[in-house]
């Protein structure tokens, strides 16, 4: 299962842009080199003794603010993610989909990029289908991701409707498989 170390995120986004301009957006999705990559996972990691989770308020691409505390009554999915981690790219449209599937019964996704700016991330999203329609927030001093102690990119975690986080997910996972879209079912709300 493919990783990205947040150190080596923080030590690696100096040179990003010079990576980019010599081998291009290698790893996007739909394309060979992401099929080298393993499969992504249909398990989630159901924590035992679920704790409270904790704050997140950050701002999206398009400048809008969001609070998880405001979120309480709903299920929340959060990933932690860049646009330069092949799993991270290559899960994002199962979230969409998910999300789609489940969002009138209460299911929110925040997917929150770790150390990139608003341009980074905004270009990204024109290269997706489909694209996602929940909030892209900016974690551009990775702070939000040392709070949440993410080691890794990409990170999932599924807050429950009281706030507490009962779910977490290493590695690129394949949300709106039955094995997860299952695991998550108990969770979300009575329609």
């Amino acid at each position: 299962m493919f990783v990205a170390p947040i150190k080596r995120i923080r030590a690696g986004l100096s040179v990003l842009p010079a990576l980019f301009l010599c081998f291009g957006t290698v790893g996007a999705v739909g394309t060979g080199a992401a099929a080298d990559l393993p499969p992504l996972s249909h398990r989630l990691t159901v924590i035992e003794d679920p704790a409270p989770a904790p704050p997140l308020r950050l701002e999206d691409i398009d400048g809008v603010e969001h609070d998880l505390a405001d979120l309480k009554g709903r299920l929340v999915l959060v990933n932690f993610w860049a646009t330069w981690c092949p799993p991270c790219r290559r899960e994002m449209p199962s979230m969409e989909r998910l999300y789609q599937q489940f969002k009138e019964r209460g299911l929110t996704v925040l997917a929150v990029d770790v150390g990139e700016d608003m341009d980074t991330v905004f270009a990204f999203t024109g290269q997706l289908d489909p694209a996602p329609t929940f909030p892209l927030l900016l974690d551009t001093d990775s702070r939000a991701a040392q709070d949440w102690s993410v080691k890794g990119l990409p990170t999932s975690f599924v807050i429950d409707p009281e706030g507490r986080v009962i779910i977490r997910a290493v590695g690129g996972t394949e949300f709106d498989d039955a094995a997860a879209v299952e695991q998550l079912m108990p969770y979300l709300p009575k329609p």
